[in-house]
Parts: C-alpha cells; sequence; structure tokens
C-alpha cells in the first residue's frame, strides 16, 4: 500500500487538502495529514478547523513514498516557513521520491530550486517563484517526480491523478466514475 504524507498549517486551502486527501483514501492509499507545528488543530484559510494526524517533527517518513502540499495563503508561507519541512522536501527530491503540490504551494518547491527543468503549473500570479522551471497553464500535470495542479477546481484531478500514479489507473478511472466526474 502507497503511503502519502499531507503538510498543513494554519491559512491552508480547505478544499485543495482534502479533496486529494478523500480521493486518495477511497484508493486505499494510506493518507497522513500532519501539521508543521506543535498544534494538532489547524483552521483553513476559510475558518475551517481540521485535526492532523500527527506533527511533522514526530513522524518517520522512511515508507512514504509522496508528499503533498496543498495551497491557500497564509497556509503556503506559514508552510514555506517551516525550514524541517524544507529540508525534508529537498532530501525527498534529492532521493527520487516523489512530491505533489496545488495552487500556490509548487511555489514552495520552485524558491527550494527543486522544479529546475521540470514542467509546472501553479496558481496565477505565483509563476515567478517556479524558479527554473517550464511553466505551463494545465490543470493537472506530472513531470518526473513532480505532479503540479493550478487551483482550487483541479483538486478531485489531482486526486485522480495521484491515484493513477501510485495505485494504477483502472482504479483512478473506476473513483472517477464513482464519484459522477463529469468526464467519466
Amino acid at each position: 500500500m502507497s503511503k502519502v504524507c499531507t503538510f498543513i498549517a494554519n491559512g491552508f486551502e480547505e478544499v485543495e487538502c482534502l479533496s486529494v486527501v478523500d480521493i486518495l483514501r477511497r484508493a486505499k492509499v494510506d493518507v497522513r495529514i500532519l501539521s508543521v507545528t506543535d498544534q494538532l488543530e489547524i483552521t483553513g484559510s476559510h475558518g475551517i478547523r481540521v485535526i492532523a494526524d500527527g506533527r511533522l517533527s514526530e513522524t518517520d517518513f522512511t515508507d512514504c513514498d509522496m508528499l503533498f502540499l496543498p495551497g491557500g495563503v497564509p497556509g503556503v508561507p506559514n508552510l514555506a516557513a517551516s525550514a524541517p519541512l524544507a529540508d525534508l522536501l529537498r532530501q525527498f527530491a534529492k532521493d527520487g521520491r516523489r512530491i505533489a503540490a496545488i495552487c500556490a504551494a509548487p511555489s514552495i518547491l520552485g524558491d527550494l530550486g527543486l522544479l529546475e527543468g521540470v514542467t509546472a503549473t501553479c496558481y496565477p500570479g505565483w509563476e515567478s517563484h517556479l524558479k527554473g522551471a517550464k511553466l505551463s497553464h494545465a490543470g493537472v500535470l506530472t513531470d518526473g517526480l513532480f505532479t503540479t495542479a493550478r487551483g482550487m477546481g483541479f483538486g478531485v484531478d489531482l486526486g485522480l491523478e495521484l491515484v493513477s500514479i501510485l495505485v494504477n489507473p483502472e482504479t483512478s478511472q473506476t473513483i472517477k466514475k464513482g464519484i459522477q466526474h463529469p468526464d467519466a
């Protein structure tokens, strides 16, 4: 079974986070929502409180297959301010392990220099942070180890893309039909 660690900080975009987590869990992917702070209760950008499964500082990432960063403001700047998260992202990239980000969150990867030569997308206005990336306006795309998505409207599609990668395309298609996705 694949394992994904999702990171949240105060101000995260709730739908971007939870739609992806929901789709992955439907595919039986082991998903852990982790706070980058000492607090487990994190408030999203629209006032919805979520209780994280754990804290970044207390988690072993040895068996983690993918890291996922939701967007949102001030969630993305709060994630970007976490030195332990930055170190973990660098290590995952160095080790050739997968990373996904949506909305403004790909900016964290770009600012860390991880997107050099990678085709990536993000929420309009954050492109200057995708340093070294080949910019795309695609809704969701995967280039090598990195999967990026443009914004909340693509949350479900991002989740389905990650299921295709981590489980298989058939499971993704089954979930797509089951949730009445308009493209199923």
